[in-house]
């Protein structure tokens, strides 16, 4: 009797699918038990207690709170650790990770032994292709944002991909940044921008003003038809984060969030995690979720993979994503 070879189920499909991940932050993906790990003092309860939170000023307290438990170079390494071991486990073959250097800054930390560690720390996880997004607050200031951006451009060489700026959306608009996005683009680093998450499309529309490359979140793009054209036409990407937008009361429930109608219009789609520790999630949990309640087929879910190697800001995971996922590439 021939060997009939079964179908993956949903979940096999998703954790065997070659993926990139683009919107991720280092500090958001630190498990209670790394934090532990490192902080071996603090009880799982006391740190899931503070890691616990509701709508997005919590998440932002609860972030903070997480940052300032990385005290050293060696706790930044560890969680970098931790990471890198949760996505080669989903089968993401390269990452852009966003870190917040604007907070590290803020907490009077050396950035130059949190970075040279992280490097370090990069070098032992060959099954994984890591660049680096260094982010600014946007309600700090442009001041702020500017030694965040002149580091950037610094370590560029060593795999700084791109600058950003995350943070509170009404309190920091983007055109206090226009300055310094047009001069880290002369310095060769791409260009994000956190915008319409929980501020609206003219937030989007600002992020685009200043040069921004791939939107992160953007998901009050759909409330403008024009917006959504705009991106479709100019081939400006959505990091979409389903479970963080719910999470943070941007969106009420996972049934109301508009993948699926910012898919359909056409705009360019890449899944992310955003602060997977934080929001419960992984990447493999996005994908499903695309399948299970916004109704992705497979080869739309091998088209949003695609589209995490075709949108990166790192030349060699863009030939990678060609030549893992060629058909859904073309």
């Amino acid at each position: 009797m021939p060997f009939i070879e079964s179908e993956p189920t949903l979940h096999e499909y998703v954790k065997q699918l070659p993926k990139a991940e683009l919107h991720l932050h280092l500090e958001g993906s630190v498990e209670a038990q790394t934090i532990q790990e490192i902080h071996p003092e603090l009880t799982l309860h006391e740190i899931q207690t503070a890691m616990r939170f509701s709508g997005f000023a919590g998440f932002l307290k609860a972030y903070v709170w997480v940052s300032q438990r990385l005290t050293t170079a060696a706790a930044y390494r560890i969680a970098l650790r931790r990471l890198l071991e949760s996505l080669v486990s989903q089968n993401v073959l390269a990452v852009e990770i966003t870190l917040s250097v604007g907070v590290i800054l803020w907490k009077g930390q050396a950035l130059e032994a949190i970075f040279e560690a992280l490097c370090q720390e990069c070098e032992a996880h060959p099954a994984i292709r890591v660049r680096w997004i260094f982010d600014a607050i946007r309600q700090f200031g442009a001041g702020q944002a500017a030694a965040v951006f002149e580091r950037a451009a610094a370590y560029r060489q060593a795999g700084v991909v791109a600058i950003g700026i995350g943070g509170d959306e009404e309190r920091g608009p983007a055109i206090w940044f226009a300055d310094l996005y047009r001069r880290a683009q002369d310095a060769g680093l791409c260009l994000t921008a956190h915008a319409g998450e929980t501020a609206g499309p003219e937030s989007v529309w600002q992020a685009i003003q200043i040069g921004a490359q791939r939107i992160g979140h953007g998901i009050r793009a759909v409330e403008d038809v024009k917006l959504m054209a705009y991106l479709r036409e100019h081939q400006i990407a959505l990091e979409v984060c389903p479970s963080s937008n719910v999470a943070t009361a941007a969106v009420r429930t996972l049934e109301e969030h508009p993948l699926r109608r910012l898919w359909e219009a056409g705009v360019p789609i890449v899944l992310g995690t955003d602060d997977p520790a934080l929001f419960a999630t992984s990447l493999c949990k996005e994908y499903a979720l695309a399948a299970e309640l916004f109704n992705f087929s497979r080869e739309e879910l091998s088209r949003l993979a695609a589209n995490s190697f075709r949108f990166s800001f790192d030349r060699l995971s863009r030939e990678l994503g060609q030549h893992v996922l060629p058909a859904a590439g073309e």
